[in-house]
């Protein structure tokens, strides 16, 4: 190969265009570090109902380590989606120096046990809201189902005007509705089977039930729809007459 003037020749042309590659890699990586390239504008694209723009403003700026072309979106991605309120994010450069935030917020729903919130997709999450919402109490992994729940029953008891205040699921899968009209407060107690069955034939007899009974001046305050063929309904102060045993 040595005698060879023409592997020679060869040989060193592919030394001398790997060392150009090489120049050119680190000729590249010094200047996409400079700060010429620093990120210098970071906007917030969507309007914000609840998070703070200022919040997230300085946390993504806390996370700008690198310039436009070296930054870690998913690092920032991820810090961001710490923040209250905050569902998903997006992150988009602009060049030459602005990023571009676009920021999915959380609508809540309705509060989850002791400390939490549930959104409208049934995602549970934690911010400090001072507004009345319906409460939902549960087993941990069950927020979206009780969203889906919530929301059928509540648009079937709407009509009669019933607000749902508080909806309830068992460890053994038992549901209950705390709702409220104008006559008061009433408990539904629906159990585990065929639970929207049940509601349904009890919003179909409510006029000639309920609805007779609150006409004539009686109130409601709990209705047991765990039965097959019909409910019981308790009356606040009403007691049951005694049995009277008759001596022979």
């Amino acid at each position: 190969m040595w005698d060879d003037a023409r592997q020679l020749n060869a040989a060193s042309a592919t030394l001398a265009a790997i060392a150009i590659v090489f120049v050119a890699i680190a000729a590249v990586t010094w200047l996409v570090r400079r700060p010429w390239f620093a990120i210098r504008e970071v906007a917030i694209v969507t309007p914000l109902a609840r998070a703070s723009g200022a919040h997230l403003q300085s946390v993504v700026r806390g996370e700008l380590v690198g310039t436009f072309f070296t930054l870690d979106l998913d690092r920032a991605q991820s810090a961001l989606s710490e923040v209250p309120w905050v569902r998903g994010v997006a992150l988009r450069r602009q060049w030459p120096h602005r990023l571009e935030i676009e920021v999915d917020e959380h609508v809540p729903l309705a509060r989850w046990n002791d400390n939490g919130l549930v959104d409208a997709d049934g995602s549970v999450f934690v911010a400090d809201l001072n507004v009345e919402l319906p409460q939902f109490v549960g087993p941990d992994g069950q927020s979206e189902a009780m969203a889906a729940r919530y929301r059928e029953w509540a648009a079937m008891l709407s009509p009669l005007g019933l607000t749902v205040r508080t909806l309830s699921l068992s460890a053994r899968g038992g549901w209950r509705i705390d709702a409220v009209d104008a006559n008061g407060p009433l408990a539904i107690e629906l159990g585990r089977d065929d639970a929207s069955g049940r509601l349904a034939r009890f919003i179909a007899a409510h006029d000639r039930t309920l609805g007779a009974l609150a006409r004539s001046g009686r109130s409601i305050e709990q209705v047991d729809l765990r039965y097959r063929n019909g409910f019981a309904v308790r009356v606040p102060g009403f007691r049951e007459l005694p049995k009277v045993v008759r001596k022979s």
